[in-house]
C-alpha cells in the first residue's frame, strides 16, 4: 500500500481514519502511531523501521471522534482528559490479530495518543532469520541450550530485545522443558509455554511474580525486565539454582550491564558465577537490495534508500577469566579490554563490517551506537 498523502486523509471521519491508518501499517511494517495535537491541527506520525515520519496533519475535528473510538475500543474513560490512561485492544489482519497498545497523556492543546502495534508477523522470528550475522545467532543457539545461568540482552526501548528473547524461547519448545515467562505486558502469545503478566495495581510484580514462579517447578525463566535489586537478586540465585534465566536490561553496551547490576546491589560472589552471556543490540535501517549494489548512488538521508530493518549486536560471553574479573570488581574498560582479546566484537566494530557488506550506512551506524 502507497504511502497516504495528505488529501487522502482529509474526507476521512475518526473511525474511518483509524481504519486507514491500521491498513497502511499492516502492509508497511508500521510498529507505532502518533497524534500530537498542535494549535490548529493534529500532527500525525508513524514510526517506519525505528524513525519517526509524518504523514499528515488532521483536523481537531476528525481527531476528536478518532478519540472516542479508540477510547471506546480500549477501554479508556471518555470524561477523563487530564490524567494518562493506558489500554489495549485487538483489530483482524490477514492471517492474524494485531493487539494495540493505547497510552494517552494530557498536554497543552488536548490529548496526546500513541498505538503500539504489536503484530505477531513481525514479533515471532526465528532466531536464524533474525538478521544477526551467523557466529552470533549461533552462539545464542548453543547458549540457550545451557541448563542453568543467566543470560541478558540489552538496550534501549525499541532495540528488539522482545523480539530476541521470544526467538530465544521459540527454539526451547517441545524440548521437553518447562518454560514460564513474566511479562509486562503479555505482547506475543506463544504455544507450548506458560506466560504470565505482572500486575501492579495488586502487588503482582516481577520481583513477587518471579518468587511464584520458582515454585512452579520450571527449567526456564523469562523475565521481561529487570528493574530492582529485589528482582536481580533473585534472578541471579535462581540461575544458580538449576534455571536457565532470561531477561533484559536497559544499557547502552553489553559491558555497562555488569557495573549495573552490581550497582543495584547484587552479590558479586553470586553474580559471576550465575552469568553466562550478555548480549546488547540496536535496531538500524537496511538498504534496499537496489541501493544494496555495490556503485549504488542512494541518497543515505532519504527514506527511500532503505527497505528494512536489522540489529547490530555485541555478545559478551562470560569466560573463566572475566568471571573472574567480575568477582575482584575490575573496571568497565578493563572487561573490554579482556573480552576483546578473547574475540568481542563491540557494536561500533559489527556496525564497520555492516557498512563494508553495504547492509546499511555510516548514517545509520552513527545514529543508534555508542
Amino acid at each position: 500500500m502507497a504511502e497516504p498523502t495528505q488529501s487522502s486523509w482529509e474526507a476521512l471521519d475518526g473511525k474511518s481514519l483509524l481504519l486507514k491508518l491500521q491498513e497502511y501499517a499492516m502492509s508497511s511494517g508500521i510498529s507505532d502511531i502518533h497524534f500530537s495535537p498542535e494549535k490548529t491541527f493534529v500532527r500525525t506520525e508513524v514510526r517506519l523501521h525505528g524513525v519517526l515520519r509524518l504523514i499528515a496533519h488532521i483536523s481537531a475535528t476528525a481527531y476528536d471522534q478518532l478519540v472516542r473510538h479508540v477510547k471506546f475500543l480500549s477501554k479508556l474513560k471518555l470524561n477523563i482528559t487530564n490524567i494518562p490512561q493506558d489500554g489495549q485492544y485487538t483489530f483482524e489482519a490477514p492471517g492474524r490479530v494485531v493487539n494495540v497498545r493505547v497510552a494517552s497523556m494530557p498536554t497543552r492543546f488536548g490529548e496526546k495518543f500513541t498505538l503500539r502495534l504489536l503484530d505477531p508477523k513481525k514479533g515471532i522470528v526465528p532466531l536464524e532469520k533474525l538478521g544477526l550475522p551467523t557466529e552470533i545467532h549461533t552462539k545464542l543457539a548453543q547458549l540457550v541450550q545451557l541448563p542453568n545461568g543467566l543470560i541478558l540482552v540489552t538496550g534501549p526501548t525499541g532495540s528488539g530485545k522482545t523480539t530476541t528473547l521470544y526467538s530465544l524461547i521459540q527454539t526451547l519448545v517441545g524440548t521437553e522443558r518447562n518454560i514460564i515467562t513474566l511479562e509486562n505486558p503479555i505482547e506475543y502469545e506463544l504455544a507450548g509455554i506458560v506466560q504470565s503478566q505482572v500486575d501492579f495495581d495488586h502487588d503482582y510484580t516481577f520481583a513477587s511474580g518471579l518468587r511464584s514462579i520458582l515454585r512452579h517447578d520450571p527449567d526456564v525463566v523469562l523475565v521481561g525486565e529487570i528493574r530492582d535489586l529485589e528482582t536481580a537478586q533473585t534472578a541471579v540465585d535462581a540461575a544458580l539454582t538449576g534455571h536457565l534465566v532470561l531477561s533484559t536490561l536497559h544499557t547502552n553496551s553489553a559491558i555497562e550491564a555488569i557495573p549495573r547490576l552490581l550497582s543495584m546491589g547484587v552479590s558479586p560472589y553470586t553474580f559471576a558465577p550465575s552469568l553466562r552471556a550478555i548480549l546488547a543490540q540496536r535496531l538500524v535501517r537496511t538498504f534496499t537490495p537496489e541501493c544494496s549494489k555495490e556503485g549504488a548512488k542512494c541518497d543515505p538521508l532519504a527514506h527511500d534508500t532503505y527497505g528494512g530493518q536489522t540489529a547490530i549486536p555485541e555478545l559478551l560471553i562470560v569466560t573463566p577469566k572475566i568471571r573472574e574479573m567480575i568477582l575482584t570488581n575490575e573496571t568497565s574498560a578493563a572487561i573490554e579490554t579482556q573480552a576483546k582479546a578473547e574475540g568481542y566484537w563491540s557494536m561500533r566494530m559489527w556496525g564497520e563490517k555492516y557498512i563494508t557488506d553495504r547492509i546499511t550506512s555510516p548514517s545509520e551506524v552513527v545514529r543508534v551506537s555508542v
